[in-house]
């Protein structure tokens, strides 16, 4: 049934809930499943694959909580939805073609960045900002390329949807947060159905991990909506850090 010994799927699916919660709140999920699956024996197409296939089941699990919860409106996202789903599966389609190695160097500069940015930048709250684009150009600039960056490669996702909501299309944190993981959600379909035909896939393990991700995710995003940005920027910060740290381990460790 499982492709590992049932201990460590157990161990892969308590891994799988904190990254649901952290990523429903913050994003950056993948840095604690990614390394779980690794250190399970997954290769690195097979930890990718997998974490795409369990993730999907927590971006949906929050993406649905937000919609419940009157945070945002499913419908009016369609349109951006698919726009994210298609860059997501374009990025994993020409994932060949950019070296993983200068992403590991670049990215991190990237995440230290956004950590900053929520930490330092006065006035972020719950409430709505200024508008600077509108919301057909945030649609064909903005989503396009995150999605393709989560489908050739992933850490930090969360963060830049978070981040392009904010300050372009001037979102409170907390309306910010809920309409991320629609587009999140969409982009990890993208990029799954490439990664479905990569042979790669675990898909007993991705499963039993889809159990915690959705646990982790409801409390996540349950969290988020009592607290609001009181919570979401200190752990945006962490997470971002957290990230940025691990990926310059990966390149210079």
């Amino acid at each position: 049934m499982f492709e590992i010994a049932s201990h460590l799927v157990l161990l892969l699916v308590l891994a799988a809930f904190f990254a649901g919660f952290v990523d429903a709140i913050a994003g950056g999920g993948g840095l604690i499943s990614v390394p779980a699956l690794l250190l399970a024996g997954a290769s690195p197409i097979e930890a990718l694959a997998t974490n795409k296939l369990q993730g999907s089941f927590g971006a949906g699990t929050a993406a649905l909580a937000y919609a419940r919860a009157g945070h945002v409106r499913p419908l009016d996202q369609l349109g951006m939805a698919a726009v994210s789903a298609l860059g997501g599966g374009m990025g994993a389609l020409v994932a060949h073609l950019m070296p993983a190695e200068v992403l590991r160097i670049i990215m991190p500069v990237i995440l230290v960045a956004v950590a900053l940015f929520f930490a330092l930048k006065p006035g972020l709250t719950d409430a709505d900002r200024v508008e600077r684009i509108k919301p057909a150009v945030f649609a064909f600039t903005a989503v396009p390329m995150i999605a393709a960056y989560d489908g050739f490669f992933g850490p930090g996702t969360g963060s830049f949807f978070m981040l392009a909501f904010v300050m372009l299309a001037g979102f409170g944190v907390l309306k910010a947060t809920a309409h991320t993981k629609m587009l999140n959600f969409a982009s990890n379909l993208g990029s799954l159905s490439v990664f479905v035909w990569s042979g790669a896939m675990w898909w007993g393990v991705g499963l039993a991990m889809a159990v915690g991700q959705v646990a982790g995710a409801a409390l996540g995003a349950k969290l988020a909506m009592r607290i609001g940005a009181r919570l979401i920027k200190p752990l945006l910060v962490v997470t971002s850090t957290g990230m940025a740290l691990r990926l310059l381990w990966q390149a210079f460790g």
